[in-house]
């Protein structure tokens, strides 16, 4: 899944990615970026 990385302010593949539910109950993806090991989150269903 692709997602941006605000440290290398690109869009990337999400390394290691893992469906998670945000505080409010929505649904969203979170991974690392491969570049830079920076937290990538990406909003909404994968």
């Amino acid at each position: 899944m692709e997602a941006y990385c605000l440290k290398c302010r690109e869009k990337r593949e999400m390394k290691d990615p893992k469906a998670i539910t945000m505080k409010n109950g929505k649904p969203a993806t979170e991974g690392s970026c491969p570049v830079c090991s920076t937290r990538m989150f990406k909003i909404g269903k994968a």
